[in-house]
């Protein structure tokens, strides 16, 4: 039997999609994303504007929530639910980011969990974003990873009743009851 190695898809595959299908390209393979629900989209947008406003007033970068492209190699597309990208860093960014941001947030949902939690995660890591954020909706928490050296490490497991913090911008506080309510 004669096994034929499959051509890795590629950042010029993936553009070449119509602008409607949602798509993912994690080590040259395409990966469907489904349209999040309703409590998803929520919490992603309540996040998203405490991020926003705080990097507004401290005029330290910019927040972008999907879905938007993060460039990380020429076989790598991804859509995290949200990004910031320092003001250092903001010329990264041509109609696309090609690079990690600076931090990214992925809401897991029951349809990606694991390729948010293993699969991205370690991506992440090899392509060397500083801060990961892990909101759980289920069991509402907020898990806060910063990449030190070649590893994650633990900030922290933010539940509902914390104010989450981040090691990547000093001063935020985010009172998580707000973002988690119904």
């Amino acid at each position: 039997m004669v096994m034929t190695k499959r051509a890795l898809k590629t950042v010029a595959d993936y553009l070449s999609l119509d602008d409607d299908t949602r798509v993912e390209l994690i080590e040259g393979e395409f990966f469907v994303t489904p349209s999040p629900n309703f409590r998803h989209q929520r919490l992603l947008l309540r996040l998203a504007e405490r991020l926003d406003a705080f990097a507004g007033a401290e005029g330290v970068g910019k927040v972008v929530p999907a879905p938007f492209d993060v460039i990380l190699s020429e076989h790598d597309v991804v859509q995290p639910d949200i990004v910031f990208i320092s003001t250092s860093r903001l010329g990264q960014i041509r109609e696309r980011l090609h690079g990690p941001p600076d931090l990214a947030v992925e809401i897991l949902s029951p349809s990606n969990s694991e390729r948010d939690l293993i699969v991205k995660r370690d991506l992440y890591r090899r392509h060397r974003l500083a801060e990961y954020w892990i909101v759980d909706p289920e069991r509402r928490t907020v898990e806060v990873m910063r990449l030190l050296g070649d590893e994650w490490t633990l900030h922290g497991i933010f539940e509902a009743a914390d104010e989450l913090t981040s090691p990547s911008l000093p001063g935020l506080r985010i009172p998580l009851s707000e973002i988690f309510e119904e």
